[in-house]
């Protein structure tokens, strides 16, 4: 009988100093060549954070230490009072009026144009002549400053000699005060907006749906996919990572919302309109901090905003992952039921060829 041994394993003490022997026994050009390899990716991506830290940490940490504070804009840091500035700010109606302003601006601005930019998107795909013509073109509204943008839509929306009101007073429509209706001032900001950055979104919606494999649209209009069907079926489903980022950009921009509402009508007393019509929660917070002077009420808004921002942008993300895991699930209870129904006819046809109408439904579906 004979009995089999493993080899006695080397004790790891002893590896570990081998493994410090060959290191010393290393030439200087190897050492540092190992310690490129190990260091080189750390500092590539160092000056982002090391930015960041500067730029967008170091602000955001000292913004909250001063909303702690009744920090006026003249003497400086005042008395620690903790969260007194946002209980203030909970409680005061401007607050909740700019911040209804914000969000009625954000969905009117929000929505039509992601629709608008998967529109235009989904027609730049498609086989153009001069195609880099037109898509350069939808790029020319975000290259023009948000000022003379401003300029621009405020001289058209204007009550009394606007382009827009002379045109609907041609057609017997009475005109449309938009600077000093709630509605319409929102729906004329709105349209500064969508003008400036749909095409922006379109492009960037374009280079995702360039990356699609146009083999799967061959195979589905060889199924007898429609260009309807392939839209909604494979296009919207492939992009939806670029469709979250722009949706989460998106927001992030609307809720601050700012150069076109202060320009919109600069002949006002208040800033957002003579009664508030249309100031966003930014402007109420550049009010706060540089007309009133208090920078901690100021910063307790901003610290506000910041955290509506968050809350939201994670709404948006749970929504999309819920929307996609329903899709999976849908597809998956999908294949198993063909699988059954392709087991269930194997079953019944041991010839292995499939039932006519079992054919016909695959084709279907």
């Amino acid at each position: 009988m004979t009995t089999m041994t493993s080899p006695p394993r080397p004790d790891s003490g002893e590896a570990k100093k081998r493994s410090e022997r060959n290191a010393t026994q290393l030439t200087r050009r190897q050492r540092l060549s190992r310690l490129d390899v190990k260091a080189s990716p750390y500092l590539y991506i160092a000056p982002f954070f090391v930015l960041f830290a500067l730029i967008g940490l170091f602000p955001l940490v000292y913004t909250f230490v001063v909303s702690l504070n009744d920090w006026d804009i003249l003497s400086g840091a005042g008395e620690w009072i903790g969260f007194e500035n946002y209980v203030a700010e909970l409680n005061d109606p401007y607050f909740w009026n700019s911040l209804f302003n914000t969000m009625s601006i954000f969905l009117l601005s929000a929505i039509p144009q992601l629709v608008a930019a998967v529109f235009i998107a989904a027609l730049l795909d498609q086989n153009l002549r001069a195609k880099t013509f037109w898509r350069m073109s939808i790029l020319i509204p975000y290259i023009v400053t948000p000022v003379a943008v401003a300029i621009i839509f405020s001289s058209a929306f204007g009550e009394k000699y606007g382009l827009i009101n002379n045109i609907l007073t041609s057609f017997n429509i009475e005109p449309v005060m938009w600077k000093s209706e709630v509605f319409a001032s929102h729906f004329a900001i709105a349209t500064m907006v969508n003008w400036r950055w749909t095409g922006y979104n379109a492009l960037i919606l374009l280079a995702a749906m360039q990356a699609v494999p146009r083999d799967i649209y061959e195979s589905a209009s060889l199924d007898g996919a429609g260009a309807v069907r392939r839209f909604f079926s494979m296009t919207l489903p492939s992009i939806r990572p670029t469709m979250i980022f722009v949706i989460i950009t998106a927001t992030i921009g609307g809720l601050q919302i700012f150069t076109e509402p202060k320009l919109f009508n600069p002949t006002s007393a208040n800033l957002g309109g003579a009664h508030r019509e249309y100031q966003t929660t930014v402007l109420y917070l550049w009010d706060m901090a540089f007309n009133r002077g208090d920078f901690g009420k100021a910063s307790a808004i901003a610290w506000l905003l910041f955290l509506i921002i968050v809350g939201i942008g994670l709404l948006n993300f749970m929504i999309s992952r819920k929307i996609a895991s329903t899709e999976v699930k849908v597809i998956s209870k999908r294949r198993a039921k063909k699988l059954a129904r392709y087991r269930a006819t194997t079953a019944a046809n041991p010839t292995g060829v499939p039932a006519a109408s079992v054919v016909d439904e695959e084709k279907s579906s």
